[in-house]
């Protein structure tokens, strides 16, 4: 019966940590603080399991439970781009959990081994949960995560806290939540036992909470006191909402389409334009299908002339998303169309690096004709060449130093990091999340491109295709949204503002491999006797 008893309290950690992970992952101010205690029940669960495989079994079902929990759109998203079964979306999709998710499991285990070597040594008692916390950041860091998802995102809902990410990213915020969530289980193990309030845990969650807060409204007012009132730049972003374009190509030819995509912004930039005098004008991810610059046809190449020659009457430099062709090679790019030192119309191209698996690329050790058989919308996109600066002339002759990043590119810190650090003025990124309109995905993925600016401290530009679009400014705040499942055209006014310097933004995702480091110094020392 006791066995039981300890079995049910596990299995009701683990769902009580994973209601509270769905809760979290709203993004809601009201709910930042969730973030504190969201792990300490599944944490208190491990401590009551006394076998490795009893502590690896909670840390699978956790991965499972949360994966579903907190990504529940996703099969679904997966179905109806590829036309496989829900059924089998969501079968793969929780198979495969574990793998997508796997700090649950390393930090389960590593917790087990931890206690099973420490034993109930008082002087000891904090290695259990540093190691746990170590091996969990570490994890998440060489983890092929599809969505880069880390507790410390739950605190994007509140501006002092989240400005702690300029040092470590999010992970620097998660390793700080999951001590506090430790400090909870502390306090909460010691009343339950009757021995009492345990003061320490107290004391120490409170100094590491005032500590985090203090150096984010700290920060927060340099970031606010760099960026100065009038505008450096000013932005036109076109959101049309044209989506489902190769279902539309199907039914109604491409060159239809194509046609109606180009005539509706042309017509909203105009009317942007109308409004006031651009320095740039900016449309999103592929909203050109087709190559630019090396046409396919002849429809192509008098469809490539036309918007050259619509840029250069309106006398706007213009960044959009088309594919670039290289040989055999096709890219899926960003395009910037603007003047030239001698006046004339210039072009470049910013060739996308981090592409989505399987929907956009395929490795080619794996690419075969029946795996293109077996699964035919597997994309045929190549990599980039990597991290690059676009230096890019504006009217007036001012060259606008632009770190590009297409769509997924905006979750890897990374990436993010090493463009900016090759002297950026702005992040632009364009993107097309039109494939997850109508669920958290748009939000999700803005949270995560405001971390970057956060990290980096640098002004971003974000234009989509369906939503959602948004100026973000070097704190990781967002205005001049257009929602998701919006058509319109917004003018974004980018500050001027002192050049910050940040850790993240210096060394980008550092964290990790040093929380590794630490995990297995600790591991080794622990393996003597006590």
């Amino acid at each position: 019966m006791t066995s039981v008893k300890r079995w049910a309290g596990a299995l009701l950690g683990v769902a009580a940590t994973t209601v509270l992970f769905a809760a979290v992952g709203q993004l809601r101010p009201g709910w930042v603080w969730l973030g504190v205690v969201a792990m300490a029940p599944w944490l208190a669960a491990l401590d009551g399991v006394r076998s490795a495989r009893g502590a690896v079994g909670l840390g699978v079902l956790l991965s499972v439970t949360f994966t579903a929990a907190v990504f529940g759109w996703f099969p679904g998203a997966i179905a109806a781009y590829s036309r496989a079964p829900l059924w089998l979306c969501w079968g793969v999709f929780l198979l495969i959990a574990p793998v997508l998710e796997l700090q649950f499991i390393t930090a389960s285990w590593v917790r087990w081994y931890a206690r099973r070597r420490v034993g109930d040594v008082p002087r000891l008692a904090w290695v259990s949960p540093v190691l746990t916390a170590l091996v969990y950041v570490g994890t998440e860091w060489f983890t092929p995560k599809l969505f880069a998802e880390t507790l410390g995102h739950s605190l994007y809902a509140s501006e002092t806290l989240r400005q702690g990410a300029d040092l470590a990213g999010a992970p620097g915020l998660t390793l700080g939540l999951l001590l506090i969530n430790e400090c909870v289980v502390l306090v909460a193990q010691g009343l339950a036992s009757r021995r009492g309030l345990r003061l320490r845990p107290v004391v120490l969650a409170v100094v590491m909470a005032a500590v985090g807060w203090g150096y984010g409204w700290v920060r927060l007012g340099h970031v606010r006191a760099a960026v100065h009132s009038a505008p450096s730049l000013v932005v036109g972003a076109v959101q049309a909402n044209i989506t489902n374009i190769e279902k539309l190509a199907a039914e109604q030819g491409t060159y239809e389409v194509v046609r109606n995509i180009l005539d509706t912004h042309y017509a909203m930039s105009d009317a942007l334009l109308r409004s006031g005098p651009l320095d740039l004008l900016v449309w999103p991810e592929t909203v050109y299908p087709t190559t630019f610059g090396t046409p396919k046809s002849e429809d192509g190449g008098a469809l490539d002339d036309e918007i050259r020659s619509w840029v250069a009457e309106r006398g706007v430099p213009l960044v959009f998303g088309t594919y670039d062709l290289d040989g055999e090679r096709e890219f899926n790019a960003a395009m910037f169309l603007g003047p030239s030192a001698t006046g004339e119309l210039a072009q470049a191209a910013y060739r996308k690096t981090m592409l989505f698996p399987l929907t956009e690329w395929v490795p080619d050790a794996v690419d075969t004709p029946s795996l293109r058989a077996v699964l035919p919308w597997t994309g045929r996109w190549k990599r980039g060449p990597g991290p690059r600066l676009v230096d890019f002339r504006i009217n007036g002759g001012r060259v606008l130093k632009v770190a590009p990043l297409i769509c997924y590119e905006a979750v890897f810190p990374n990436y993010v990091a090493a463009e900016v650090r090759q002297g950026a003025d702005l992040i632009l990124t364009l993107s097309n999340d039109s494939w997850f309109s109508g669920t958290p995905a748009p939000r999700l993925h803005l949270m995560h491109a405001a971390f970057r600016s956060i990290e980096t401290r640098t002004a971003q530009v974000r234009v989509t295709n369906s939503g959602i679009s948004a100026f973000i400014d070097p704190a990781g705040t967002w205005t001049s949204e257009l929602e998701d499942n919006q058509r319109a055209g917004t003018v974004m006014r980018v500050p001027a503002a002192d050049r910050l310097s940040s850790l993240a933004g210096a060394w980008g995702d550092w964290l990790g491999p040093v929380a590794l480091v630490l995990a297995v110094v600790l591991g080794v020392w622990i393996r003597r006797p006590v």
